[in-house]
This record gives structure tokens, C-alpha cells and sequence, in this order.
């Protein structure tokens, strides 16, 4: 076997040696107008199975599930209302899964299908199940096939794309990179046909991408997000601290070898739970509340939670549960938190004591507005995107 080449810049060999991978391959990768691309899946599967043979852990994030029910139930194209789309999935998953489960027969390998909503990741206990369990099956040499359960998700609590599910896993189950497989050779300057486009080769600080055009469908038009979930995916992953690739399914074999394909994202920060990266960058927020400076000040530096004498204002509609944002007196969102109380309850609340709250409205008003452990604090880079 040849040996990875080895860039000591981008340190793309990690994906090579790596002793715990995450891949993810999109919808386009993976079906035809008629179904599944049984060739393309047997081609990742094969290129898995090499990995593995060296010692690496993969688990694979694959979508395609959608997309695999669509000709069975005679649609045309996509759906586009949530019903249609969660049939489609319930009909598709079993298809894609048969398939994976024969191609790694294949390889004497057995694999799991695991099914994830948002809560499995936001929710402690939930969190917790699911990284013991794919902790578990990658312990007992099973590859797990994990993918959003569309079937029952809604719109307010989906991770958006499978994209972003394949970061927050590769988070969950500390991975040392993430490999996102799409139809396109990495992320380019311009639209790839574009003449004079050219493949960006690394990445490592999301600056250098602010004059770069990110297209959003792909052009099969059977994905969800197209090249710009995936920069956003890739951006999670580096912020945790893990590298990660985009490139096209066809070169995942040289990827994994370490070759120089695909965009290569630098991992940069330090490792987070799935649920502060969720609430920090992809939770919807109802509403906002406006903290004087001193709130700012112990919420963000001091990591203090949220009491109402710091509130001065607030703004929308919201119910206790709810994500919010906190921002401060000129409107910079410096946090987003999980709020105790409700919109119609607070206006009272404002700037008062949580000892005169409980004299006169009772102990459960002693309460934070946001506790600091349901509190993600932005960075400046954040801040100034918002």
C-alpha cells in the first residue's frame, strides 16, 4: 500500500491515519432519477472497508433516504411539503439500508442504523444514550449508518441538513476528522463550470472565505443544502477542534489516503458538546432580551447566569424553554441561552431582585432568566456575523 502524502501545512494525513473518522455522503452522491446508485455505494463502501483495514473507526452519516423513496412512490422530483417528505423517508430508509447492510456483507462487516432528531444531542440524557451507543457499536466492529430520522422530525427541531448532523456527531464521538462527500471537488472560487473557477485547496480561518460565492443546491437538485451547509459544517467541526475535508464521493479513496483533493478546513478550537454547539449555532430563537452592562459583564466574563435585575427589555414572543438571544444595549447578541420564563412574564420581572420576586410572587420566581448552563457565550468572530 502506498504511503499517505503528507502535507505538513494542512496535515491532511490526518485523515489517514486517523484512529476515529466520521464521513458523511449527500443525496447526490448516492441516487439516480430511478433510485439508488448501487455502484456509487458499493465504490464508499469499499473505500470504508480500506479504512478500516488500517485500523480506523468509521462511522458514516449518509443521506439519501428522501431521495431513495421518491421513484418508488411515483414522485417526480423532491417534495417539498413535510408529510410527502416524511413518507418518502419511511419507504427510502429500508432501501438504503438493505443496500449498505449487502455491500458490507461484502467485507464480513456487519452495520446498525441509527436514527437521530435534535433532542438525541440537545437533551443531556438523550446525549449521553447515544454516545454509549455508537461508542458501543464502533467497539464491536459494527459501522453505524446514522441519518436524521425524517420520518418523525419537524421543522422547528431538525438539524437543518445531514451535514450539520455528520459535525455534531463527529463532536459527539470525538473524532480526530470529518470527511464531507459531495458531487464537486471541493469548494471553489467560483461556480465550478465558471471558466477560470479554481479548487480551493485549505482553509484555515472562515476570513478567507468572505468574498467566495457558496452555492446552496447542488445540481442534481436532489440535496438540501449544497456547498454552503457544508462550509458550515466544516466551520462546527474546526470550531471543536477536528479537522475536516469536503471533497466529491468519486475522490474519497485519495482523500482518505491523504492526497491533495477536496478543500481541507484547519481544525482551530477546543472541543464542545453537541448541545452548546446546536443552541450557539443552529437552535431557532424566539425572541431576545437587552442586558444592561453589567449583566453583559457577568454573563459573558464571569460566566454568571442571567438574573432579572440585569434584564432592561424584551423583545418577541416566547415561552419558557425557549432558545433566545442576549444582547446587550446597542443590540450586539453576546449569548443565546434557554429561557426560564415566558415573554408575557418577564416585562414585570425587569430589573428587580430575585429576593423581592420571591417575596411577592413566590419561590419559583427565584429562578435565573437564563441559567449559565444553558447559556453559550459568542465569540467576537459571532458576534459581528449577527
Amino acid at each position: 500500500m502506498a504511503e499517505p502524502v503528507v502535507n505538513p501545512v494542512t496535515g491532511r494525513d490526518t485523515l489517514h491515519r486517523a484512529r476515529r473518522l466520521v464521513i458523511k455522503i449527500g443525496s447526490s452522491s448516492l441516487t439516480t432519477p430511478t433510485g439508488l446508485n448501487h455502484e456509487a455505494i458499493n465504490s464508499l463502501v469499499d473505500t470504508i472497508a480500506a479504512a478500516r483495514a488500517r485500523g480506523t473507526e468509521v462511522a458514516l452519516v449518509s443521506s439519501g433516504t428522501i431521495a431513495a423513496g421518491i421513484h418508488p412512490l411515483g414522485l417526480g422530483k423532491r417534495p417539498r411539503d413535510l408529510a410527502t417528505q416524511q413518507a418518502a423517508a419511511a419507504v427510502g430508509q429500508g432501501k438504503l439500508l438493505a443496500h449498505y447492510a449487502a455491500s458490507f456483507a461484502r467485507h464480513q462487516t456487519e452495520v446498525a442504523q441509527v436514527l437521530l432528531t435534535a433532542e438525541d444531542l440537545i437533551r443531556r440524557t438523550q446525549y449521553k444514550n447515544a454516545f454509549r451507543a455508537l461508542n458501543r457499536l464502533l467497539a464491536l466492529a459494527v459501522v453505524p449508518i446514522i441519518n436524521e430520522n425524517d420520518t418523525v422530525t419537524t421543522a422547528e427541531i431538525r438539524f437543518g441538513d445531514n451535514d450539520r448532523l455528520s459535525a455534531l456527531v463527529a463532536n459527539l464521538l470525538r473524532a480526530d476528522a470529518l470527511l464531507l462527500l459531495t458531487d464537486v471537488d471541493g469548494l471553489h472560487t467560483g461556480p465550478p463550470s465558471r471558466p477560470g473557477s479554481r479548487r480551493i485547496p485549505s482553509v484555515t480561518s472562515r476570513a478567507e472565505l468572505e468574498d467566495v460565492t457558496i452555492g446552496r443546491t447542488g445540481p442534481a437538485g436532489v440535496g438540501t443544502g449544497g456547498m454552503v451547509t457544508k462550509v458550515e459544517a466544516a466551520g462546527i467541526a474546526t470550531g471543536a477542534g477536528i479537522h475536516a475535508l469536503v471533497t466529491s464521493a468519486a475522490n474519497a479513496h485519495r482523500a482518505l489516503a491523504g492526497e491533495d483533493v477536496g478543500t481541507w478546513f484547519q481544525a482551530s478550537g477546543k472541543r464542545r458538546t453537541a448541545r452548546s454547539i446546536w443552541l450557539g449555532l443552529l437552535a431557532e430563537v424566539h425572541g431576545r432580551v437587552v442586558l444592561d452592562d453589567g449583566a453583559v459583564t457577568a454573563v459573558v466574563k464571569n460566566k454568571r447566569s442571567l438574573l432579572p435585575a440585569g434584564v432592561t427589555a424584551v423583545e418577541g414572543r416566547f415561552d419558557a424553554g425557549d432558545a433566545i438571544e442576549l444582547a446587550d444595549a446597542h443590540g450586539t447578541v453576546v449569548a443565546r441561552g434557554f429561557v426560564n420564563y415566558s415573554s408575557t412574564e418577564l416585562p414585570e420581572m425587569l430589573g428587580r431582585t430575585t429576593a423581592d420576586l420571591r417575596e411577592e410572587l413566590g419561590p419559583e420566581y427565584q429562578r435565573p432568566v437564563v441559567h449559565t448552563d444553558d447559556c453559550v457565550r459568542l465569540s467576537a468572530r459571532a458576534q459581528r456575523r449577527r
